[in-house]
């Protein structure tokens, strides 16, 4: 399988009365987005705004942030979601580099979380980094909760794929190429490196807990043997409303750091023979099945190692444990990525479960640790919201606006992925 990835760099965004990519600046016109996401009957209105880098912009509640995609050949981005439910992973694929939609409104559940385009925040979210394209989704009156979730998913998601197919007529991008054989033609290949397997953790558990695998519900699916390319492509979204810090975006999706860095190291110092995806479950019984067969699944591909990631905290930290023993019973050394809950002053207990076999952990950080945000110029949504989202608390919002928040509150602190700056040390 090969997949050509052509990067269009976003240096700006601003508004125009078309959408477009000229001279590295993304122009979107915003009745083009609204005539768009106002088909869906559950949608009541919707309001763009702007968040670049460097600016005095406060967004809350962020619910999800998306990449936009979109495919010249070789299927569908978003397959299932957006357009025909087709195989990906192959092709032409584009990518606006620098740029996301960040999707807002009403609250759903109590996790969604904050986004602060200047200030300490930005050292905290890579989302600060982007050039945004705040949409904020009014529902309209009657729709419960998981429509109202869903509406908000889609129609970001929505967007997403429009901005990036009119991206597709620039002219001014860099392609990265990449090549996926099969198991059998990367062992000959590499024989003599450890193959290493990565297990894709998912959070799979319902009311409003939930990821999509090309648009079905990971729930109903058993641990899957599936292709990087397709991860790149789109195949898994973002449809849950879990603890903003450790919540995996559609946008952590499509770029997933242990995926990224297993393909710098392929062919060097190991061999990356495949990717595991396994839904985090609700009952005991479901995940005793599910480590069973991932354990079994990397076996199959006669994985040396494994690497983990999970997304959530708490129970889903069972999953994570379940698996790293079946795992290490069968002589595949695992390597887990977890963050760490250990109260405000760092001394409660980080993990909620545990394993002896568990002796090699990558920390993202301790997610109740608090920060204190200065006030910001602009607010895109409802700062009150932030009293009752994870890392937020009724006392929060200071009279001139200042903010304490714990960095379970920040978009992406610290997701489970890797992909931010925190970690702890032993000392």
């Amino acid at each position: 399988m090969n997949l050509e990835m052509r990067e269009i760099k976003i240096k700006n965004v601003e508004f125009g009365s078309s959408t477009k990519v000229e001279n590295g600046v993304l122009y979107v016109c915003a009745d083009e987005i609204k005539t768009l996401l106002m088909e869906d009957v559950r949608i009541s209105d919707v309001k763009l705004d702007l968040a670049r880098p460097g600016e005095s912009v406060r967004i809350v509640p962020v619910k999800d942030v998306i990449e936009p995609r979109a495919k010249l050949e070789g299927g569908e981005a978003f397959p299932g979601v957006d357009g025909a439910l087709t195989e990906v992973g192959e092709g032409i694929t584009y990518r606006l580099a620098g740029a996301a939609v960040v999707t807002t409104g009403p609250i759903v559940g109590f996790q969604e979380g904050i986004i602060d385009m200047s200030g300490p925040l930005v050292d905290y979210t890579p989302f600060a980094h982007l050039n945004n394209v705040v949409i904020g989704i009014e529902k309209s009156e009657g729709v419960d909760p998981h429509n109202h979730e869903e509406a908000v998913r889609v129609g970001g998601i929505k967007a997403a794929h429009f901005i990036a197919k009119k991206a597709m007529e620039c002219t001014s991008y860099e392609s990265i190429n990449y090549k996926w054989d099969s198991v059998w033609e990367k062992v000959q290949k590499n024989s003599s490196l450890p193959k290493v397997v990565y297990v894709y953790q998912c959070m799979s558990q319902g009311l409003l807990h939930d990821t999509y695998f090309y648009g079905k519900d990971s729930k109903k699916m058993l641990p899957t043997l599936i292709s990087p390319l397709s991860v790149y492509d789109g195949a898994i979204v973002s449809g849950n409303c879990v603890s903003p810090g450790s919540k995996t975006t559609t946008y952590h999706h499509q770029n997933n750091a242990v995926i990224n860095e297993l393909f710098k190291r392929d062919g060097k110092d190991l061999n990356f023979v495949g990717v595991i995806v396994s839904p985090l479950m609700t009952t005991l019984a479901d995940k005793y099945r599910n480590s069973a067969l991932t354990a079994r699944l990397a076996q199959m591909l006669g994985a040396d190692g494994a690497i983990q990631s999970q997304e959530g905290f708490g129970n889903p930290t069972s999953d994570l444990m379940m698996i790293c023993k079946s795992l290490e019973d069968k002589g595949i050394r695992s390597v887990l990525i977890s963050n760490e809950d250990a109260g405000v002053d760092g001394k409660s207990e980080p993990l909620p479960d545990g394993t002896d076999s568990a002796d090699a952990i990558v920390s993202t950080g301790n997610s109740n640790a608090t920060l204190e945000l200065p006030p910001m110029d602009k607010i895109i949504g409802k700062l009150a919201d932030l009293e009752r989202v994870t890392g937020g608390f009724p006392g929060s919002i200071k009279e001139d606006g200042s903010l304490t928040i714990e960095i379970h509150g920040i978009m992406g602190s610290h997701n489970l992925q890797g992909t931010g700056k925190l970690r702890a040390v032993t000392r």
